[in-house]
């Protein structure tokens, strides 16, 4: 996989997230925090989104040579949680700016939160990121549904498809 896959991966990622916490944020902060279900990984969409942007700067913070020992405080609302995550998006796109092809290949070491130790490439594990988002939008698209109708459409080949041109967001 190129490092221009890559970053395109992360623009699907970084709109699929925003396009999703936006539709949620419609919905105020109540029905945000509201439990949904205990079948999901997470029980509200708050706390879904919260987990996806939880692991994503886990990831980085991994990748710059730092395994935090911990996740960051939950922001109190939806709307807090989204501009944090700007933050966040700014600093992994500053990483893959600086991404190079050799880069990939190179073996990293990390520790899980519960310190259990990994050596694993750098290219696979910046990958599992936006693979990581697509499944929990997956179950953040079926809680909107349960909540409020049909959520937009996220997938990676509507976004290529509006970003040439071809659609409309």
């Amino acid at each position: 996989m190129s490092v221009a896959v890559i970053r395109t991966l992360y623009e699907h990622h970084w709109w699929a997230n925003r396009t999703l916490l936006d539709t949620a944020a419609r919905l105020g902060e109540a029905k945000a925090a509201q439990s949904i279900g205990t079948q999901f990984s997470e029980p509200s969409l708050k706390r879904m989104f919260f987990h996806i942007f939880g692991v994503d700067g886990l990831w980085l913070a991994r990748w710059q040579g730092v395994s935090p020992t911990s996740i960051p405080e939950e922001p109190a609302t939806v709307t807090d949680l989204g501009e944090r995550w700007i933050t966040l998006e700014r600093e992994q796109k500053t990483f893959l700016d600086g991404l190079r092809a050799a880069d990939l290949e190179r073996v990293i070491s990390y520790r899980l939160l519960s310190g259990k130790a990994y050596r694993q490439p750098l290219g696979l594990l910046v990958h599992h990121v936006p693979d990581h988002g697509t499944h929990h939008r997956s179950e953040i698209a079926t809680m909107l549904t349960m909540v409020s109708g049909s959520p937009p459409a996220t997938g990676l080949a509507r976004f290529i498809a509006i970003r040439s041109g071809q659609e409309q967001p």
